[in-house]
């Protein structure tokens, strides 16, 4: 893809007066993205386009598995689409991106990768990509060990050919071990979202969703995946005097039922894939957000970031990353040990059965995201690091 053969940089608006990065071209490079995915990462990409859009054109270049190859034009970003022609540990790969990607590259002005997507490295490292360079490192590799054995060599070859690495908390870039080497060109900016970008419910859907869960729930929303912790909320619901309700889908949903079902768990919902209307009203009207992921490759948590958005107290996991910069322990909400159903329980009931904590919870859940965690605060950080690219 060259955005010069689409005239992209026309459709973007532009800062006036004099701004050395109006009109600037920068593509995202990652494995996936919205339609065809809707995790956190992808949610995280498009509000970093969302909060840099003013300066000028973004692109995000992905594969896709079952959509149509091609652009789509979005509010946030063009999105140029690449057929995937096999996947490998959850890791596809195209062999028509790989081709075009020397040329992708070599049309933009500054080259935004997302990190963990190996391919995207060796793409780099065999197009000799000469335009100023930067990763957002969203996660360690956590999973595929084994593989990672032998991708570390041109992981690190990688991470020493950009020109900047972004962690997204001082958490996460403390606690990486992979990243300790790289401290030098680390620069810590953590991911946000535009509020303005949600929709407001219709009245007659939030009544829906007060019959279907009444007024005493807690929240998860999210893609059903190993690391979610989703195995020690469902141990954690039975008997319990209020709803969970699991918004979302993915790999583990029919064990995650059956693992309900096993243990009577009744007041567990699975509500399944949502859209960005009924997600609003979930969070509007859910009493708590819960993410209790257990691995480290929960890096920061959109969701939470939604929760506090909306004003609600938040119940997360200790993993040494970001989910903790964004839930403190006894000011936004709990923060408890992972993989353990029981102080998960203790959390949310100290919460759900004491109305006057979890409204002061919440109120400084929404005070902190607006202090720390608005695109205006994000995109001009990613401006500022923008700059230092161009410059240098």
């Amino acid at each position: 893809m060259d955005f010069r053969e689409h005239g992209y940089d026309r459709t973007a608006g532009l800062l006036t007066g004099v701004n050395e990065l109006a009109g600037r071209r920068v593509v995202h490079i990652y494995k996936t993205y919205f339609p065809d995915t809707s995790g956190g990462l992808e949610q995280a990409i498009r509000q970093i386009c969302i909060g840099t859009q003013r300066l000028g054109a973004n692109a995000v270049v992905a594969t896709t598995t079952h959509g149509e190859p091609g652009e789509i034009l979005r509010p946030e970003a063009l999105v140029m689409r690449y057929r995937a022609t096999i996947d490998v540990a959850s890791t596809p790969i195209s062999v028509s991106f790989w081709r075009d990607f020397r040329r992708t590259a070599a049309s933009a002005d500054i080259v935004h990768y997302h990190f963990p997507w190996p391919v995207a490295d060796m793409m780099h490292l065999t197009a000799g990509v000469d335009r100023p360079s930067v990763v957002t490192y969203h996660s360690d590799i956590v999973r595929q060990r084994t593989l990672k054995l032998f991708y570390q060599p041109f992981m690190r070859r990688f991470l020493t050919s950009v020109r900047r690495i972004v962690v997204t908390s001082p958490n996460y870039l403390e606690s990486s071990e992979d990243l300790r080497p790289y401290r030098n060109k680390c620069v810590v900016i953590p991911l946000a979202i535009d509020e303005r970008s949600y929709l407001t419910p219709d009245t007659e859907r939030m009544k829906y969703w007060i019959s279907m869960l009444g007024d005493r729930f807690v929240l998860f929303v999210g893609v059903l995946r190993y690391y979610k912790g989703l195995e020690y909320l469902i141990r954690a619901m039975p008997g319990a005097n209020y709803v969970l309700a699991i918004a979302g889908s993915g790999e583990l949903e029919r064990p995650l039922k059956r693992l309900a079902n096993d243990l009577c768990a009744e007041n567990v919902r699975f509500l399944g894939y949502i859209s960005e209307e009924d997600k609003a009203c979930l969070l509007r009207l859910c009493r708590a957000v819960v993410f209790p992921s257990q691995l480290r490759s929960e890096a920061f948590g959109m969701t939470l970031l939604e929760g506090a958005m909306y004003g609600k107290p938040l119940v997360s996991t200790e993993l040494g990353t970001g989910t903790s910069y964004v839930n403190q322990t006894g000011v936004t909400g709990r923060v408890v040990p992972p993989a353990d159903p029981a102080a998960l329980r203790q959390a949310m009931d100290s919460l759900l059965n004491d109305d006057k904590r979890a409204q002061t919870m919440g109120a400084a859940a929404r005070a902190r995201f607006d202090r720390l965690f608005t695109t205006d605060r994000m995109g001009g950080a990613y401006a500022q690091l923008y700059r230092e690219l161009l410059s240098d």
